[in-house]
C-alpha cells in the first residue's frame, strides 16, 4: 500500500484531467479538497488490485452534474461521508475501500477527500479508464454488477437513497434528475461490491497512470520542454492537430455540458480545420467531414504550450490547444461494452468506432 504524497495529489489532478477527455469534473477544486486534508494530518493510501481482499466492500463515489456547474457550485465538503454512512446504514455493513467510477478530472480525486476523512483506502482502480458523462457507462455496471442501493447528497445535506432501480438505464435518469433538483450537480455513492468483482470488471492501475501522467507533465514544464510528444510516447497516443478555437457552442441539456468545438489550425497544422462535438466529455474528432477518432477511445484536448489538459467547462474563443487521441482499455471495447458506450450509445450514428492501436496491435 503507497501513501500519497502532496506532490502526488498535484501530479494525480494533472493526470485525471488529461485522461477525463475534457469531463469527470474540473480537477482543480477537488485537489484543494484533498490537500486540505492532508494539511489536517490525514492520509491518502492507494491499495493496489493485488492488495484487495476478495470480500473486501469496495464503494465507488464521485460528482454527478455538469462541470460547468461544478466550478460554481462548491461542495460543502462531507458529502461523501453523508452518502458513504447512509449506504453502511442500509447495508448493515462496513466500506472497507473507496474506487472511482471514473479516473477522469475532479471524480479521479473525490474519493480521496473521502478516504482520508475516514481513513480507508483507494483502490487503484476505476470504472472507466477516462470519463463519461452517464452513470451506466462503466465497466462494474457494463459487466453485470447494478449500481443500486445507491445515495446522493447536496451541499445542503439532503441525502436521497435509491433502494432499487429496475434497470442501470433507470438508475441513470432517476439520478440525473434528482442531481438536477439539487442544482446541477451532487456527489453520489453507489454500486457497493466485492473485491473479487473490481479486480475482475475494474480498470487496473488508473490512479497510478494518472500521477505517472502529471509527473511527466510537471517535468516537462520544469524543462521548458513540450509536454505532448512524451504523453503521446507514453499513452501510446496521436498527435491529431494543433489548433486555435474559432467557435464554441456550449450549453446545458439535462445535467450535461453539451457543444461543438470548431478549429483551425496553426503553426505545422496551418490550413486544415476540425470539429469537436462534446456531452461533458468529447465525443468525436471530425476533419474533412469524416470522423477520425470516436468513443470509446480518448479525445484529448491541451494547452499547445503547457500540456495540460483544457476541460469542457474552461474552454474558451480563441485557446490555442493540441488535440490528442489516446486508446482506451480492452475493457471497453468489447460488444458489450460498445453497446454502453460506443458511439451509438451518444446517437452518433455516421460514427463508425475504428480502435486505435495499443502496444503490439496493428491499426484497424
Amino acid at each position: 500500500m503507497r501513501t500519497l504524497s502532496t506532490s502526488d495529489i498535484e501530479a494525480l489532478a494533472i493526470g485525471t484531467a488529461i485522461l477525463g477527455t475534457g469531463g469527470g469534473g474540473n480537477p482543480y477544486i477537488t485537489k484543494l479538497r484533498v490537500l486540505e486534508e492532508l494539511k489536517h494530518g490525514r492520509h491518502v493510501r492507494l491499495l493496489g488490485l493485488d492488495e484487495l481482499e476478495d470480500d473486501a466492500l469496495v464503494l465507488s463515489i464521485g460528482g454527478i452534474g455538469a462541470p460547468a456547474v461544478s466550478i460554481e457550485k462548491l461542495e460543502e465538503g462531507t458529502e461523501g461521508v453523508r452518502v458513504l454512512r447512509a449506504l453502511e446504514e442500509f447495508l448493515g455493513a462496513k466500506i472497507d475501500a473507496l474506487i472511482s467510477a471514473e479516473i477522469g478530472g475532479g471524480n479521479g480525486l473525490e474519493p480521496m477527500v473521502t478516504a482520508a476523512a475516514l481513513d480507508l483506502p483507494v483502490v487503484d482502480a476505476d470504472g472507466m479508464g477516462r470519463a463519461f458523462p452517464e452513470m451506466q457507462m462503466t465497466t462494474f455496471s457494463i459487466y453485470g454488477h447494478r449500481s443500486t442501493p445507491a445515495a446522493v447528497c447536496d451541499e445542503h445535506g439532503n441525502v436521497v437513497l435509491f433502494r432499487h432501480a429496475v434497470s442501470e438505464l433507470w438508475f441513470e435518469r432517476l439520478a440525473r434528475a434528482t442531481v438536477v433538483s439539487m442544482g446541477g450537480t451532487a456527489i453520489g455513492a453507489e454500486a457497493p461490491m466485492r473485491g473479487r468483482y473490481v479486480k475482475r470488471a475494474g480498470v487496473p492501475g488508473t490512479v497510478s497512470q494518472s500521477i505517472r501522467l502529471g509527473h511527466l507533465v510537471l517535468e516537462a514544464n520544469q524543462a521548458h520542454r513540450s509536454a505532448i510528444p512524451e504523453i503521446c510516447a507514453q499513452e501510446h497516443g496521436i498527435h491529431l492537430i494543433d489548433a486555435k478555437i474559432v467557435d464554441l457552442k456550449r450549453h446545458l441539456r439535462g445535467g450535461f455540458s453539451v457543444g461543438t468545438l470548431e478549429l483551425e489550425g496553426i503553426d505545422a497544422h496551418a490550413g486544415s480545420s476540425a470539429r469537436i462535438d462534446f456531452q461533458n466529455e468529447f465525443l468525436t474528432f471530425e476533419r474533412a467531414g469524416r470522423i477520425e477518432v470516436c468513443v470509446p477511445d480518448l479525445i484529448v484536448v491541451l494547452d499547445v504550450d503547457s500540456g495540460h489538459a483544457i476541460t469542457t467547462d474552461v474552454l474558451r474563443y480563441g485557446q490555442r490547444v493540441a488535440v490528442l487521441a489516446l486508446p482506451c482499455h480492452p475493457l471497453l471495447r468489447t460488444p458489450e461494452a460498445l453497446a454502453v458506450v460506443g458511439p451509438r450509445a451518444f446517437g452518433l450514428e455516421q460514427a463508425e468506432f475504428h480502435p486505435l492501436p495499443r502496444p503490439g496491435e496493428r491499426a484497424s
